[in-house]
């Protein structure tokens, strides 16, 4: 369990595609609790045709999930945070590495005018959690799930998210990051690993904490 004298109430969880952040969301907001804040993945119309032709859709996909995450915060800032805890199952402000990936230049520059003044009240999680893994372990994952809608994904494209993923966590600052290496570990289905990440996320961070479990062996 967390400590009782640290208890951040809002807590956001990120990742690449594949590495399970929405799985670990849902078993971390049980485990402490709290309301989940999930990602509407499933609800963006735009989401098939942009994983078969990303060039032709992801404006329409991006503003989408820019648009519905906007949205959840802004349902949020109506509640008490102080008084209720929540986990969400993303980071608004990573709502832009996406954009710098998948839009033209066009895209990018109309972009970059809305999405400001939507982040200009968004509140920011007491921590944030980022699960890393490596691309191939990605893509073992991606193809474990077996979503149809995933199919068309290919290694290059979870590559190059992968590597601006890790640059635009380098370089947060701002919130409390808690950075959890993932390959060697499985919390969904290894209780004992899920424990160790509980206890990791117990412990106060102040600015950034990098974690690389190894797996059974250094749990045993």
């Amino acid at each position: 369990m967390l400590q009782e004298t640290y208890k951040p109430n809002y807590i956001a969880v990120e990742g690449v595609i594949g590495v399970g952040k929405t799985s670990f969301s849902g078993m971390l907001a049980e485990r402490l609790s709290a309301e989940l804040l999930n990602e509407e993945v499933f609800e963006n119309p735009f989401l098939v045709d942009f994983y078969r032709n990303r060039k032709r859709y992801a404006f329409q996909c991006q503003l989408f999930f820019l648009l519905s995450r906007f949205q959840q915060q802004q349902q949020l800032m109506v509640r008490d945070l102080f008084a209720q805890r929540i986990v969400a199952d993303y980071l608004f402000a990573k709502d832009a590495v996406f954009a710098s990936i998948n839009l033209s230049e066009r895209e990018l520059a109309l972009y970059d005018r809305i999405a400001p003044i939507l982040s200009r009240d968004i509140p920011r999680p007491d921590l944030a959690i980022y699960l890393q893994a490596s691309t191939p372990v990605l893509m073992q994952r991606i193809r474990k799930r077996n979503f149809t809608f995933e199919k068309p994904i290919d290694p290059d494209y979870v590559d190059m998210l992968n590597k601006a993923y890790d640059y635009y966590f380098f370089n947060y600052s701002e919130t409390p990051l808690l950075v959890v290496k993932t390959d060697d570990i499985d919390f969904v289905n290894n209780a004992v690993h899920f424990d160790d990440l509980i206890e990791q996320i117990g412990k106060p961070i102040a600015g950034k904490k990098y974690y690389v479990p190894v797996g059974d062996l250094a749990l045993q």
